[in-house]
Formats: structure tokens, C-alpha cells, sequence
């Protein structure tokens, strides 16, 4: 039998990902920055830093491909664990409280996609606490959009 194949764009993966998180909402936006600058942002955890609404600084405290366990500290002081996937194009990170996830990928036409989605996790669940997350999902791609207009 000859199944259709389909190839996903980050993004396309991304949604179907946070589909299966219950609460999550996705932002999107699509930026006129050719896609290896914005996915090289965002790969840069300087930036991640710099565009998370709470968060003061992330560190890579062990990689092993694209698996990353990262140590982020908040602006209330806050700390957080959080491991996952990090590529250019592609952060899914998990702490035992926390969920961030972004994705990048060409758009028809020009520019780049960029998807983004991340909230407070209820403890022992895949559920993000739905409260805020499309304000705080948009701050970060306003904040992004200027970092490369700059």
C-alpha cells in the first residue's frame, strides 16, 4: 500500500504537540525576518531570557543533542528546571510547575512563522493553567519583534 507522505514545518508539529496539552493556547505570529535569524534567536538563551515575560536569566546546565536541561531563575526570584527540546526552530520545555514552548518555520511568501505557547502546569497533569497565557504568549512576540528590528 502507498501511504501519502507529508512533511510538517516546525510549526504545523508544534500545534499538533500543544493540541495534546490541555490548556495550552497557541500564539502566532508571522515576522518579515528571513527564518535562520528569528530561529537563531530564539536558540539563543540570552534572548529566551530576554523575551519571557518572567524571566530574569536561563542557563544550559546539560545538553546532549538537542535535549537540554536548562536552569531559569524569574524576576521574583522564582527558579525553575526545566528540560525538553531546544534546536534552532524548535524549544519544548518542561519543569515539574512550568511549560514553554516555541517554534519557528519559513512562511509562503516570505518572512517566518513563529508559534509560541507556555503556562503554569498543574503538578502531576500535562494541563497548563490557561489564566494570561495568550497576553504573556503576545508580550514575548512583541519583545522578540523588536529585538530584531533593532
Amino acid at each position: 500500500m502507498n501511504w501519502p507522505q507529508i512533511e510538517l514545518t516546525d510549526v504545523e508539529r508544534f500545534r499538533a504537540l500543544a493540541a495534546g496539552v490541555p490548556g495550552a493556547a497557541v500564539t502566532e505570529r508571522v515576522l518579515p525576518q528571513e527564518p535562520g535569524r528569528v530561529k537563531a534567536m530564539l536558540n539563543d538563551l540570552d534572548v529566551f531570557a530576554e523575551i519571557q515575560a518572567d524571566f530574569v536569566s536561563a542557563t544550559i546546565e546539560r545538553r546532549d543533542g538537542d535535549h537540554v536541561v536548562v536552569r531559569a531563575r524569574g524576576a521574583r526570584g522564582q527558579r525553575a528546571r526545566l528540560e525538553g527540546q531546544l534546536r534552532p526552530g524548535w524549544c519544548w520545555l518542561q519543569s515539574r510547575f512550568l511549560i514553554i514552548g516555541m517554534a519557528a518555520a519559513p512562511e509562503p511568501g516570505g518572512g517566518t512563522r513563529v508559534a509560541l505557547t507556555g503556562g503554569i502546569r498543574v503538578p502531576g497533569r500535562a494541563r497548563i493553567v490557561p489564566l494570561g497565557v495568550r497576553q504573556e504568549s503576545k508580550k514575548t512576540l512583541d519583545r522578540l519583534e523588536e529585538l530584531l528590528t533593532s
